[in-house]
C-alpha cells in the first residue's frame, strides 16, 4: 500500500505575490505528515525575505546603473539597465506579467508619447531651425542675444517636449554662432539651462513633470499660475550668470565646425509652413482643452497627435522616427523596477528610518533637498519615479517638478536635455567637458533652486 504525504509547493496569486500550499502525493518521495506544520512555517518565512532581499538587491544595481549610466565593460545604457531590472524583477515572482502592466501608468506614456509626435513635427517641418537661425542672425549685442535664446528656447521647451526641442536646436544654432564668429560654448550651455528651465513653468515641458502631474493629477493652469514666476527669474539669473562668467563672447580660431553639422543645418534651410501652421493650430487648441476644461489630457494630446499624421507628403515613419523611444522604455522599465520594491514595503520602512534622522519626507523642506539630490545621482525622471511611490499628497507635486528640473542643471548628466546638446556639439566639432559645463551648472542650479525654494516656502506661509 502506498503511503500518502505532503508536498510542499509554491502558488502565485493575483497581486503577483505568492503562497505555499500542502497537496497530497503518492510515491517514494514522502514527507511525513507530522512534519507538514514545520515545512509550512519555515517556507513561510525563508520564502518570502528571499525574495524581498532578491527585489532589494536588484533595484539598488538598477539605480546604482542610473548613477553611472552604464554597465562597466559592457555597452548597455540606462534604457537597457531599466529594461534588464524589469525582467529580473518579474523572475523573482515579486510581481507577475500582469502586475506589471499594470504597474506603468499608461496616462503618462500616452501623453508623453503624443507630446513627442506634435514635437517632432515641429522639427520636421523646420520650424525649429527657422526661429533660432532667425534669432541668431539679428543685429543685437551678443549678450542681449544670449538672452533672447534663453527666453524662446524656454518658451518652446514650456510647451513641447524639452528633449526634441534641443536636439533640432542645437546643430541650428552652433552653425550659426560660427557664422557670426561668436564663441558657441556659452550659448550652448545657455541653450541647455534654458530648456531645463524653461519645461518647468508647465506640466507638459518635460517627462518628469508629465508624470507628476498625470500621477498626482495636478491642475494645468493652477501649476502654470504658480511656477511662472519663479521660472522666469531663474531664466533672468542664468543670463546674469552666463554674462558674468563669460569675458568674451567672440570665438577664439580654434573652433571650426565639421561638415556634417554645416550639412544638417543646409538641410534645415527650407521651410514646410503648412505643415508648421497646422501644427502650431494644434497645440494651440490642446493647450486651450488644458487650461479651460477638464478633459482627460493624454486623449487630448493622443487625438492631436494622430491628426499630424494624416499626411500627404510626410511619411509616418518618418515622424514616429524621432520620437525617443528610448526614453518611453525607460518609464516602462523604471515603473515595474519601483513597483516591485513598492510591494515589499520597503520604502514606508526607509521613510521611517530618515524620519529618525530628522530627514522627514512629509515636510516640504528635506523633501525638496532630497529631490534635488537624487535628481542628479540617478536623473530627475529615475528620482521622480521613485519619489513618486512615497508622496502621494498633491499638494507636493509642484515642489517636486521644480526641483527635479531645475537640478537637472548641475552636471551634464542631470538631465537628458544636458546630455543632448552636449553630444550634438560634440558632432559639430565643439567639446563640452564636466568642468566647463559645471563652471555654470552649478552656480546656475544653485541660485535658481534657492529663489524657487524661497518662493515655495512664501506660498506655503499663506
Amino acid at each position: 500500500m502506498s503511503q500518502t504525504s505532503y508536498a510542499i509547493h509554491f502558488k502565485p496569486t493575483t497581486t503577483g505575490r505568492g503562497v505555499l500550499q500542502s497537496a497530497p502525493c503518492i510515491g517514494h518521495r514522502t514527507f511525513n505528515p507530522r512534519l507538514r506544520p514545520f515545512l509550512a512555517l519555515t517556507t513561510s518565512i525563508i520564502l518570502p525575505h528571499t525574495m524581498t532581499t532578491a527585489v532589494i538587491i536588484i533595484f539598488i544595481l538598477v539605480y546604482l546603473g542610473m548613477i553611472a549610466g552604464r554597465i562597466p565593460f559592457l555597452r548597455v545604457d540606462r534604457t537597457g539597465i531599466a529594461l534588464l531590472g524589469a525582467v529580473a524583477m518579474l523572475l523573482t515572482r515579486e510581481l507577475t506579467v500582469t502586475g506589471a502592466w499594470q504597474a506603468v501608468d499608461a496616462s503618462t506614456i500616452f501623453l508623453l508619447f503624443a507630446l513627442m509626435v506634435i514635437s517632432a513635427n515641429f522639427a520636421q517641418s523646420g520650424l525649429y531651425a527657422l526661429i533660432t537661425r532667425n534669432i541668431i542672425v539679428t543685429n543685437i549685442t551678443p549678450k542681449f542675444l544670449l538672452l533672447i535664446v534663453i527666453f524662446v528656447i524656454a518658451f518652446l521647451s514650456a510647451l513641447l517636449a524639452n528633449d526634441i526641442v534641443c536636439l533640432a536646436t542645437t546643430p541650428v544654432l552652433l552653425s550659426a554662432c560660427m557664422q557670426r564668429k561668436l564663441n558657441p560654448i556659452p550659448y550652448l550651455i545657455a541653450l541647455a539651462c534654458a530648456a531645463n528651465i524653461g519645461s518647468a513653468a508647465t506640466l507638459i515641458g518635460n517627462p518628469q513633470n508629465i508624470l507628476i502631474g498625470e500621477v498626482l493629477r495636478l491642475s494645468f493652469p493652477k501649476y502654470l499660475a504658480m511656477a511662472i514666476l519663479p521660472v522666469t527669474l531663474s531664466l533672468i539669473v542664468t543670463w546674469g550668470i552666463i554674462v558674468l562668467l563669460t569675458p568674451d563672447f567672440k570665438a577664439k580660431n580654434s573652433f571650426k565646425i565639421s561638415k556634417k553639422i554645416e550639412k544638417d543645418d543646409a538641410a534645415n534651410q527650407a521651410l514646410d509652413w503648412p505643415r508648421a501652421i497646422l501644427t502650431s493650430l494644434i497645440l494651440i487648441v490642446i493647450v486651450g482643452f488644458f487650461l479651460f476644461t477638464t478633459f482627460h489630457k493624454p486623449i487630448v494630446a493622443l487625438a492631436g497627435a494622430s491628426l499630424l499624421l494624416l499626411s500627404r507628403k510626410q511619411h509616418t515613419a518618418s515622424i514616429l522616427s524621432r520620437v525617443d523611444w528610448q526614453l518611453l522604455l525607460l518609464f516602462i522599465g523604471l515603473f515595474i523596477v519601483n513597483d516591485a520594491l513598492y510591494q515589499t514595503q520597503t520604502l514606508p520602512e526607509i521613510v521611517k528610518t530618515l524620519a529618525n534622522y530628522q530627514i522627514d519626507l512629509e515636510s516640504q523642506a528635506p523633501l525638496y533637498v532630497i529631490t534635488a539630490i537624487l535628481s542628479n545621482l540617478v536623473s530627475n525622471v529615475p528620482a521622480v519615479l521613485l519619489l513618486l511611490n512615497v508622496v502621494t499628497e498633491p499638494s507636493y507635486g509642484p515642489l517636486l517638478a521644480l526641483s527635479s528640473t531645475l537640478a537637472g542643471n548641475f552636471i551634464i548628466v542631470g538631465s537628458i536635455a544636458n546630455i543632448i546638446v552636449v553630444t550634438q556639439a560634440e558632432r559639430g566639432g565643439i567639446k563640452i567637458d564636466w568642468l566647463t559645463h559645471a563652471r555654470i551648472g552649478i552656480p546656475v542650479t544653485i541660485t535658481t533652486l534657492a529663489l524657487t525654494g524661497l518662493w515655495l516656502a512664501l506660498l506655503n506661509s499663506f
